[in-house]
């Protein structure tokens, strides 16, 4: 079997090409172009799935496919993640609310636009496999294809996998799912690979947001459910309902972002 994998340049994805290859499967690497060099902002840090200078993850998954043998594919979703991942997560910022991007990029990029972009500059595949921490099973009742968690509960990722289709599932091999991430990184030192311990991406965008979201900073009051001005923010989008940590404000107890009010550039809280 012709298996597609998705690549990053981490441990997760490299370990998922040795394991398929080790299976007897025949395995393509191909990594996704995002970054749009003309956005002009400056993320705080490389350790995020969208940010510049992702040339050393490229190489990283060129130096595994070189190891294994296989060929390499980078593929430019630049259009369609900026159109659909980044114009969604702006708009539900500025609207007051907080999105989940990642969601958003597996249903409709990782597991949609990105195969397809692959399969129309001719690489020829049947399964599609990613380093991503879930499993598909098919019920045999009825047929369909469940999304299931993984055996490492703490990196289980099949939260974020929720909107895959029934289509996408059919198509879709998660290697990982059986293992911990402990087990990968043993994996990978035994193979000696050089990324055995890298990070992990740790957020999609590591930096202002107000820089991502194209506004300007836009001072206004933090208050109390009564409308007691209790302190200042740089912009209502910097928070989120629930949030306690980076409030910032002195109080004898701790308080929470009860609600956000756009009209009123307010972040209330309690």
């Amino acid at each position: 079997m012709k298996v597609l994998v998705g690549m990053s340049g981490g441990i997760d994805s490299s370990v998922t090409v040795l394991m398929l290859q080790e299976a007897g499967h025949e395995v393509v690497g191909a990594t996704m172009a995002l970054w749009n060099k003309r956005d002009g902002v400056k993320p705080g840090s490389k350790n995020s799935c969208y940010s510049p200078n992702k040339e050393k993850d490229v190489e990283e998954a060129r130096k595994i496919c070189q190891l294994t043998g296989i060929p390499h594919y980078l593929l430019d979703c630049v259009e369609e993640y900026e159109n659909i991942v980044l114009e969604n997560f702006k708009r539900e910022y500025i609207s007051g609310r907080t999105p989940n991007p990642c969601v958003l990029c597996n249903s409709r990029i990782k597991f949609g636009a990105f195969p397809l972009l692959a399969e129309k500059s001719g690489i020829h595949f049947d399964k599609f496999a990613t380093g991503h921490y879930a499993r598909v099973v098919q019920d045999e009742n009825t047929g369909r294809y469940l999304l299931k968690t993984a055996k490492d509960v703490k990196k289980d990722q099949s939260y974020f996998l929720y909107r895959l289709t029934q289509s996408q599932l059919s198509r879709v091999i998660f290697p990982l799912g059986e293992y911990t991430k402990d087990e990968i990184r043993t994996i990978a030192r035994g193979k000696g690979l050089s990324i055995s311990e890298k990070k992990d991406s740790q957020d999609f965008y590591c930096g202002d947001y107000s820089e991502l979201l194209g506004v300007d900073r836009a001072e206004g009051n933090i208050v109390d459910k009564n409308g007691k001005i209790l302190g200042k923010h740089n912009g209502f989008w910097n928070y989120t309902l629930g949030q306690r940590k980076g409030i910032c404000i002195s109080a004898p107890r701790p308080l929470y972002v009860i609600g956000l009010n756009k009209e009123k550039n307010e972040v209330i809280v309690g």
